[in-house]
């Protein structure tokens, strides 16, 4: 990893996190509906995963929002689409667990737990059929892997030998469930070993996510089938903004922002690449105006006609289309 890299990727954590915290504030306003799950402390996989994983198709779960714009969508339709704007990454009528951008090859925001895994195989099968050199990662929370779709994905994917990378987000919970209620293993690559190569990393590292993930995607793109990547975070805030997160004791919570990652980034900035504080201010300002920008432009954009609810229902541009 190079400096201007490092210094990209600290501002789009710095970013991602300063968006969370706009939502936050704008869905206890009323101005963002529905369900919001955010991504604080969990930063670090969310923007180093997408950019070491530069090529290829990224399915995920509804967790979503820093993801999409480390994939580089705008972080203004990013917020029109939270505020169900029709300036909307999906024209508001998908809100925060369904930004979908296939342009940016970002097939993102699924949520049934789980359910976008087979989608991602498929996907991944479809390539290695058209003879593509790219290949799909698709994320998942640990709690996913209890389900059946899981194991199944798993199975087609190692006997087909798929350019597939799984990278399981290991938070600990699957919602307020501690992932060893429910489990053997608070390991959850344990599952996946007797089907694949399998590979963990410290997901709180951003350096260490990038440089394991780039690894992992060099060896699919060599033709070295799937691969279990297994990253273990810690979220600040509860499963979604309905979860006062109790379940959770106050030591555990220091612990677990004692591991800042935003904060272990910066020390990489200045201690690996002798970049100065006001430079670091610098960026950070740059970030708290793009989200300014961003919810002021939700604000001022158009709700969707009503007509929207009968759009895109089918696909027009299909062959299979009776008009």
């Amino acid at each position: 990893m190079n400096k201007l890299l490092a210094e990209e990727i600290y501002y789009l954590m710095v970013l991602g996190r300063k968006f969370e915290f706009a939502a936050k504030e704008h869905y206890m306003q009323g101005n963002i509906s529905g369900f919001l799950h955010l991504d604080i402390g969990q930063e670090a996989l969310s923007v180093s995963a997408m950019k070491a994983f530069d090529r290829g198709d990224i399915f995920s779960g509804y967790r979503v929002h820093v993801m999409a714009i480390a994939r580089r969508l705008s972080a203004k339709a990013v917020m029109a689409e939270l505020f169900g704007k029709v300036t909307g990454v999906s024209r508001g009528k998908g809100g925060s667990m369904h930004l979908y951008d296939p342009s940016h090859f970002f097939y993102g925001g699924d949520a049934i737990v789980g359910e976008h895994i087979p989608n991602a195989v498929g996907c991944a099968y479809a390539r290695k059929y058209q003879g593509s050199k790219e290949a799909v990662m698709v994320l998942f929370g640990d709690g996913a892997t209890n389900c059946g779709a899981f194991f199944e994905s798993l199975n087609i994917a190692s006997a087909q030998n798929l350019p597939i990378l799984f990278l399981c987000e290991n938070n600990g919970y699957a919602i307020g469930t501690k992932i060893t209620a429910v489990t053997p293993f608070l390991k959850q690559s344990k599952k996946a070993e007797p089907y694949m190569q399998t590979v963990e990393v410290d997901g709180m590292d951003a350096v260490a996510v990038y440089e394991t993930l780039k690894e992992a995607q060099k060896s699919i793109y060599n033709g070295h089938g799937p691969i279990f990547l297994e990253a273990f975070t810690c979220r600040f805030e509860g499963h979604s903004m309905s979860d006062p997160g109790s379940y959770r004791t106050q030591l555990e919570m220091q612990v677990c922002k004692s591991k800042d990652p935003i904060e272990r980034m910066k020390r990489v900035l200045k201690d690996n690449y002798l970049v100065d504080d006001s430079y670091i201010e610098t960026l950070e300002k740059r970030a708290q105006e793009t989200v300014e920008e961003a919810v002021e432009f939700a604000l001022s954009s158009p709700e969707p006609e009503i007509e929207e609810l009968y759009r895109d229902v089918f696909c027009q541009s299909c062959a299979n289309v009776i008009s």
